[in-house]
Parts: C-alpha cells; sequence; structure tokens
C-alpha cells in the first residue's frame, strides 16, 4: 500500500474546504448586511425623532402656486405670481415670501396652522387697512419680520402681535397713526415710516409709549413740519430727511439721550430754529445737516465724528465758537486722545471761500477729510 505523500493533498478534500470557506464568507457578508440595515434604521429613526418638525410627506405639502425649495423647508417662496389671495401656509413655514403680486387682503383663514412664522414679506401689492382682517396679523405669536411696503395702507395697522422686531411701512399712504397702535410692541427695535404722508398732527404725546427697546426710527420723506414728540429713550437712530422742519425744541434732545446717529437732510432748518446748544450731545455721532438754511455752524459735541453741513448759507467758519470745550486733560495724556472726535467734515455747497482757517485744523485734531 502506498503512503500518501505529506505535501500532497486531497482533491476532494480542496474543493470541500473551498465550499465551506464560500459559505462562510456568504454568511459573514450576509450578517454585516443585515446589522448594517438594521443600524442604519435605527440612525434614521433617531436622526428622524431628533429633528426639530418631523417633515412627514404631509407635512411638505406645498400649495400649487408657490416654491417650496427641498433644501430649505420652512421657507415658502409665492413672489412674483400675479396671486390675489394669500394660500394656505403649511404649519411649517417660518419664512414667507409673497411680494410683488396682486394681493389686496390679509384675511384670517390662510395663517390658522402657519404658527410658526418668523418673516413675512408682503412688499409691492394691492393692501389696505380695510383688507387686513383684525386678527390676522395679531395672531402670528413669534412673527419678528413684517414687511408692508409699496402697498395701500393710509394707517399703521393694529393690532399687531407682541413678538415684532422689525415693522417696514415704507412708501405707502399712511397718515394716521391710531391711538395705542404701538402699546404692546415692547420688542419692536426698528420702525420705518419714510415716504408717507404723516402730518404733524398723527402724533400724539403718546403715540410711541410702549416701544421700549426701539433703536431706529425712520420718517424721512414725509410733510412734518415739527420734530415728532415723545420719542421713545433708547432710539440711536433717528431718520427725519426730507420733510420741512423748521425747528427743534430747546432740551428736545433730553428725552432721546442714546441717539447716535441723526439725519435731517432736505430740510427748513434756521439758525434761530436751533436750541441755544445747537447740537451740544454727548451721544451724536454722525450729524447730517445737508441742504437747510444755516448761516453758522451750530455748536457741536467733542463725541462727535461726523458733519454733514453741506449746502446751506454758511459764509464763514467761526472755530472759536464751534471748537467744543474740553475738561482738564489727566496727567500724561494728549489732545488726540481726550479732544474733539471730527473727523469728517462736509462744508461744500455754501459761501464760504478756500482756504480752509488753520485754527479749524488747530482744534479738531482728528479731521481726515474736509470738503469745502
Amino acid at each position: 500500500m502506498s503512503e500518501r505523500s505529506p505535501g500532497h493533498d486531497n482533491p476532494r478534500g480542496s474543493e470541500n474546504k473551498g465550499t465551506i470557506m464560500a459559505t462562510t464568507i456568504c454568511f459573514i457578508i450576509w450578517v454585516l448586511f443585515i446589522t448594517d440595515t438594521a443600524w442604519t434604521r435605527s440612525v434614521r429613526q433617531v436622526y428622524e425623532v431628533n429633528e426639530p418638525e418631523d417633515w412627514t410627506m404631509h407635512d411638505f405639502d406645498c400649495p400649487r402656486e408657490c416654491f417650496c425649495p427641498p433644501s430649505f423647508p420652512t421657507a415658502l417662496y409665492c413672489e412674483n405670481r400675479g396671486l390675489k389671495e394669500i394660500p394656505a401656509i403649511p404649519s411649517r413655514i417660518w419664512y414667507l415670501y409673497l411680494e410683488n403680486n396682486l394681493i389686496e387682503t390679509i384675511p384670517e383663514k390662510p395663517f390658522e396652522n402657519a404658527t410658526q412664522l418668523r418673516w413675512i414679506n408682503l412688499n409691492k401689492n394691492k393692501i389696505t387697512n380695510y383688507g387686513i382682517e383684525k386678527g390676522a396679523l395679531s395672531q402670528l405669536k413669534k412673527l419678528l419680520f413684517l414687511f408692508l411696503e409699496d402697498n395701500e395702507l393710509e394707517e399703521v395697522p393694529s393690532p399687531l402681535p407682541r413678538s415684532l422686531e422689525q415693522l417696514q411701512l415704507a412708501r405707502n399712504k399712511v397718515s394716521r397713526i391710531p391711538q395705542g397702535t404701538f402699546s404692546n410692541l415692547e420688542n419692536l427695535t426698528l420702525l420705518d415710516l419714510q415716504h408717507n404722508k404723516l402730518l404733524d398732527n398723527a402724533f400724539q404725546r403718546d403715540t410711541f409709549k410702549g416701544l421700549k427697546n426701539l433703536m431706529q426710527l425712520n420718517m424721512a420723506k414725509n410733510a412734518l413740519r415739527n420734530m415728532p414728540p415723545r420719542l421713545p429713550a433708547n432710539t440711536m437712530q433717528l431718520y427725519l430727511d426730507n420733510n420741512s422742519i423748521e425747528g427743534i425744541p430747546e432740551n428736545y434732545f433730553n428725552v432721546i439721550p442714546k441717539v447716535a446717529f441723526l439725519r435731517l437732510n432736505h430740510n427748513k432748518l434756521s439758525d434761530a430754529g436751533l436750541p441755544s446748544s445747537g447740537f451740544n450731545v454727548s451721544s451724536i455721532l454722525d450729524l447730517q445737516l445737508s441742504h437747510n438754511q444755516l448761516t453758522k455752524v451750530p455748536r457741536i459735541s467733542a463725541h462727535l465724528q461726523h458733519l454733514h453741513l453741506d449746502h446751506n448759507k454758511i459764509k464763514n467758519v467761526n472755530v472759536s465758537v464751534i471748537c467744543p470745550t474740553t475738561t482738564t486733560l489727566p496727567a500724561e495724556q494728549d489732545i488726540f486722545s481726550y479732544g474733539p472726535h471730527l473727523r469728517y467734515l462736509r462744508l461744500d455747497g455754501n459761501e464760504i471761500k478756500p482756504p480752509i482757517p488753520m485754527d479749524l485744523m488747530t482744534c479738531f485734531r482728528l479731521l481726515q477729510a474736509v470738503v469745502i
């Protein structure tokens, strides 16, 4: 009987081993596939549970008049579509774009489920005050930004949601602000009423009462002859360009001690219409008085950085009058740190002839540009 050499394998045994190995590999792949499927399903479930909103197919309904980008599921784009009515707004929507349509009314019904809305843009439509149903806007408890520019409004709409932070009403026909309109809007930081039809009689002493956090007020391009009364104390930016304002009451700025940017371009201000202290208000950093009827440079604060006086009737610059007085310098400090902060001065369009007085540069040592 011949012995099998130690190095010689049985062909049948090798075949069996190959079969067993292949079966084992297939089993391992199958186990990995099942494990991966289960893991993926588990991860997907956790992801879906942790999502802020459960975007089911039902939730992702999109009004046929609009566009709902899958990559931005909280936004609804319905602008430039010739719409005459607001479609039903799905509950997931935070940002609603309806500008440049033919919408005349804001009824309550389309917003029944839109409890998450933060932003509504209804600019360039045909909305009137009569077309706004009373509870349509006030029911939106999370609304922060409301754009109603370029419509047909004749008064500031009311009631509005307490949550509102910005109200944009430029280029309407607003001539009235009903009493109590702003009484509950303590979160409003920006109010834009530019390019309307506001007269002085639109304001009462308590018109702005309630606007505790208002920082920017824009009433440019109206028909005001006087400064608006009793502005909110936190106002930092006040824009009153293109009115017919003739004067500023004495101590007017005491009520708005934080005002930093003041624009009164294109009015009818004269020397006689200014307070005795002029604009010597420490909070004001940027003062614009272009296109008025001033014949003298008014008094200013040492903190003022930008002064626009172009296109008035100023004939000369009396530096001894306008140079702000400064307190005695602390020891080892220089005038560059504690002197007047004026950096930009515009005087062109007046009756001033060059050269620039040297004492002007001596007073305002931080001046970087003088236009004359």
